[in-house]
């Protein structure tokens, strides 16, 4: 559960959430007495959020009948759905990240193939053009500065692999942009030596998956002599953008390149792309992933002797997946706090998010969910085969993944690996989920990360 004011402070609002449901009541700020009113009663599958305030009508943010969502208008006095009309159409080709409204303009940010997409309206006269963006990969998010009404500006914060995170002012009438902020970065950076690319790798059944990637100029060579480094998560919808990382910089100026798979079962290609990566269709996410290593391949960006994968979470447990999979594509596997041991987790309903997540992987109670994911879990899935270089980690204080799902898994490979690579296991003793605390200790654990890596590459020249 959580609470949030409408914009204007007039009421406040009561939500209560699941992984695919809300249902949400309001109270009237001005009055410390009222008792909360429902607006819409939970329904399996609706998602919405009521937000603005314009005079006598709620602006809700949902996706009723809207995969990609859409917002909606509805008078206060009878909120309920049956009232709800369009206030922003639903599109199918792009998703709905975001709305700011105010007396002359209504702000909406869509994420379109993947990339950041900021659309101004003019409510006098329905006229709308967007704000311009150059570069092939990045990502923006707007927000209103100021709760006034009468406002005319908004702020977006602008970043990509090449460019640190920068805040601009942004005058809806005219137009103009200023730099307000951007991010420091130490060591003599200059984003003139960095180039970013948007590419686009074929799946297994057609489908176009793209990938972020940046490399340093100076020394980019597309003939697969370049080490790469290949990142994903895909899963609960959470999109894998391409942010700027300070740290990255450090391996780029070493030679390698660093990609972002934006596999389905996040969400850069819309909700569709979400839903093509969960439950009974969670495979995808996995040969998303395989496909796109290929491509790179293919086309010389790398070599399987220098294609490092790395994940976390749920994007560790990718890393179990495709390395079961296609253990002879990867030169090493980096799997931070990773999830391995689904069917024994997902069976013990006393772990905090089991039954939560029964609508992201499936109930195993049920035979075909249970058939299904015994038949990609990580742990469940080890087989005698070579293995590439593996590091996974753990934390002791992990309550989401326990750091016994990565010790074990990383037994079983042990047990079951017909080469030499070796197998490390990590396991933090003072962190939890997140790693841990403290600036430098999370530098210390990207450290570890570039050394392994760095360390293959010498090995392998």
């Amino acid at each position: 559960m959580n609470l949030s004011a409408s914009k204007d402070n007039r009421y406040i609002f009561i939500y209560s959430s699941s992984t695919t449901t809300t249902e949400a009541h309001y109270l009237d700020a001005n009055n410390p007495f009222s008792s909360p009113v429902l607006i819409q009663a939970r329904q399996r599958d609706l998602l919405y959020y009521p937000n603005y305030v314009e005079g006598n009508n709620f602006i809700i943010f949902n996706n009723h009948q809207a995969k990609n969502f859409k917002l909606s208008q509805v008078p206060i006095a009878t909120p309920g759905l049956n009232y709800w009309k369009d206030l922003i159409p639903h599109q199918d080709s792009a998703l709905l990240e975001n709305v700011e409204i105010v007396q002359q303009y209504i702000v909406a940010q869509h994420k379109a193939k993947g990339l950041t997409r900021i659309t101004v309206t003019n409510r006098n006269d329905n006229s709308s053009y967007q704000v311009p963006f150059t570069e092939d990969a990045y990502v923006a998010n707007m927000e209103m500065p100021t709760d006034d009404y009468t406002s005319d500006s908004i702020r977006y914060t602008y970043t990509s692999l090449t460019t640190p995170v920068t805040d601009f002012g942004f005058n809806l009438t005219s137009k103009e942009k200023i730099t307000l902020k951007q991010q420091k970065v130490g060591g003599g950076f200059n984003q003139s030596e960095y180039e970013t690319k948007r590419i686009w790798a074929p799946a297994t059944d057609g489908t176009l998956v793209p990938i972020s990637i940046v490399y340093k100029k100076s020394s980019f060579k597309k003939d697969g002599s370049s080490p790469l480094l290949l990142y994903a998560y895909g899963s609960y919808g959470a999109s894998s953008d391409p942010w700027f990382n300070s740290s990255v910089i450090s391996i780029l100026d070493r030679g390698f390149i660093f990609g972002i798979a934006h596999v389905r079962g996040g969400q850069e290609m819309g909700r569709y792309w979400y839903d093509d990566g969960k439950l009974l269709k969670k495979k995808n996410t996995f040969t998303d992933f395989i496909d796109c290593a290929k491509f790179l391949v293919k086309e010389k960006y790398t070599s399987p002797q220098k294609l490092f994968a790395n994940g976390g979470s749920a994007g560790g447990m990718l890393m179990g997946a495709v390395v079961n999979m296609q253990p002879e594509l990867f030169r090493g596997i980096i799997a931070e706090v990773p999830w391995m041991d689904v069917i024994t987790d997902m069976y013990n309903p006393n772990l905090p998010l089991t039954t939560l997540e029964y609508d992201e992987w499936g109930d195993p109670r049920d035979k075909k969910y249970f058939d299904y994911m015994l038949s990609w879990s990580p742990y469940d899935n080890v087989k005698k085969a070579n293995y590439p270089a593996i590091l996974a980690t753990g934390g002791l204080n992990d309550t989401q993944v326990p750091y016994f799902s990565p010790a074990k898994w990383v037994q079983k490979v042990r047990e079951n690996n017909t080469g030499n690579n070796p197998i490390l296991f990590k396991c933090n003793m003072g962190a939890g989920h997140g790693g841990e605390s403290g600036r430098f200790e999370r530098q210390k654990l990207t450290a570890l990360k570039y050394a392994f890596m760095l360390d293959l590459v010498d090995a392998a020249n």
